[in-house]
Order: structure tokens, then C-alpha cells, then sequence
């Protein structure tokens, strides 16, 4: 008989639970990219609340509030949205304001910024933008070795990134850069699931990942469960769940991304259950 068994720690982080609060009490107002990375979320938000998705700031017409997402938004685009003199509700995570204060603080300064993290993600770019300095956006410490750094320089992290190549990324600038600043801006709840994930893939014999696709926390949690359970999976629902999966299994471990809730990993737990009984 097939066992389940939730990560220790997994789901919705404080940022999202809050973002979501806000949107929840905020009916008919428009959020500026994605609230969260989560789509079925996000059409719940539609459905039961009115709170439409714009793909940027250039689709707001005659909109009366705007939410901002999560993940920020960038300086400029903060400084647009208040000229136009509509209602600003801000769901930016606290974790996610922390980087850019920092980034701000320590550009001013004179500091260059070492950012670990993908570039094309809207938290690093609401981050770079309050940067007078230059910002090398990196993935691995290998990406600087064609850079000429400055002699004082700044480390920061996307919040959802693995502490571990943060570290290795550290170690690289103390032994090149004569004035190393460092501020570890992963958010805890992030490493707390990495953590969860790691222990609990290192026991099961199939791993359930879910949460959206375009999600960096989740995404890093099945790297890191992929690595330790080759039959690791990542859904956004239990309609992707497959019965072969869990032929001769004995341990499902499930984990959830930060911006996965409850009624989606209720949903899944139940699939795979109905499944497991049919084995």
C-alpha cells in the first residue's frame, strides 16, 4: 500500500498568504503582472473577487485600483503608476522590498551589485532598478570570472535561490574582491522548504512537486528532489497526475511551491489517493 507523506514544511509562504489577502479585499482591481505564480490561484482571484491581470502598467486604461504583484515592480514603473493618480494597493513581499532597499542603499554608496539570479525574473528586475551602480545578474560564480569588478561590491539574492550556490558565489568574490559586502536576502521560508524537500526526497521512492511552472521557488524545489529521487514530478494539478507513476512505490513524498494553496495540494493528495486504491 502506497504511503503519503507531506514535506515538513511546504506551500504558501507569508508573503503570498498576504498578497493574497489584499487581493482578496481589494474587488475589481488590477494587478500588474501576475499577483503570484500561480495560475489556478490567480483565476480563483478573477472568478470570485474581479481582480484582473494586466500583462504591464501600458495595459491600464481606466482602471481605479492596481495591485503590485509579489514580486515588485520596478522604480520607474512605481513613479508611472503614481502619476497617474490611481489607487496604489502594494502586495510586494517584505522579503522582496528588503533586496531593493539594500541595493539602493549600497549603490549609493558606491558599491557594484553581484545579484544572484535570473534576469528575466520580475523580482530581480524591480530589484536592479534601484541600482545607480552597475548590476552583474549571475546564475553561477563562473559568470565572472570576463568581468572587471569594481574594488568594493555588493552581494545580493533573488529570494527563492538555493543558499548553497550563494555561498559559492560569496566565496569567489572574498578571494577576488577587496571589499565584499554580503546580505543573505533568501527568504526563510524558501530555505525551510528546500530543506523539507531535501530530507523527505532523500526517504521516498516518488516525489510530487506542485506548483506552477513559472515559478522559481518551485522549480528549485524539484532540482532539489530530482537530485535525490529520480522519480520526482512537478505539476501545477492533479490533472496531470499518472497512475504508472506510483506502480511499486511505497512512498510518495509531496512537496508545494510558495505560491501553491491548500485547495490545489488537497486536490492533488486526493488524485493520487483514488489512484493509489485502483493499483
Amino acid at each position: 500500500m502506497l504511503k503519503i507523506e507531506l514535506a515538513k514544511s511546504y506551500g504558501f509562504c507569508f508573503g503570498v498568504k498576504r498578497a493574497i489577502k489584499i487581493a482578496e479585499n481589494s474587488k475589481n482591481a488590477s494587478t500588474i503582472g501576475e499577483l503570484i505564480h500561480n495560475s489556478l490561484e490567480i483565476d480563483r482571484l478573477k472568478k470570485n473577487f474581479n481582480v484582473k491581470t494586466l500583462k504591464d502598467i501600458n495595459e491600464l486604461k481606466d482602471e481605479k485600483k492596481a495591485i503590485i504583484r509579489t514580486h515588485g515592480i520596478t522604480k520607474d514603473g512605481l513613479a508611472n503608476l503614481k502619476s497617474r493618480g490611481i489607487k496604489i494597493i502594494d502586495a510586494t513581499c517584505p522579503f522582496v522590498t528588503k533586496p531593493q532597499q539594500i541595493v539602493e542603499k549600497m549603490s549609493n554608496e558606491g558599491y557594484e551589485i553581484i545579484f544572484f539570479g535570473d534576469i528575466n525574473h520580475p523580482e530581480v528586475k524591480g530589484v536592479m532598478s534601484y541600482a545607480s551602480t552597475k548590476v552583474h545578474v549571475i546564475l553561477d560564480e563562473s559568470e565572472l570570472d570576463n568581468i572587471r569588478l569594481a574594488s568594493k561590491v555588493a552581494v545580493v539574492s533573488q529570494t527563492t535561490k538555493k543558499i548553497e550556490k550563494f555561498m559559492q558565489i560569496v566565496n569567489y568574490l572574498m578571494q577576488r574582491v577587496k571589499e565584499v559586502r554580503v546580505f543573505n536576502t533568501i527568504c526563510n521560508a524558501t530555505l525551510e522548504n528546500q530543506e523539507a524537500v531535501r530530507e523527505l526526497s532523500s526517504r521516498a521512492d516518488v516525489m510530487i512537486i506542485i506548483g506552477g511552472k513559472n515559478s522559481s521557488n518551485t522549480k528549485q524545489l524539484y532540482l532539489i528532489s530530482k537530485k535525490l529521487c529520480e522519480d520526482s514530478y512537478l505539476v501545477e494539478s492533479g490533472d496531470e497526475i499518472e497512475q504508472i507513476w506510483f506502480k511499486d512505490k511505497k512512498l510518495c513524498g509531496i512537496s508545494a511551491g510558495a505560491s501553491t494553496p491548500d485547495w490545489i495540494i488537497e486536490k492533488v493528495v486526493d488524485k493520487i489517493n483514488n489512484l493509489n486504491s485502483n493499483i
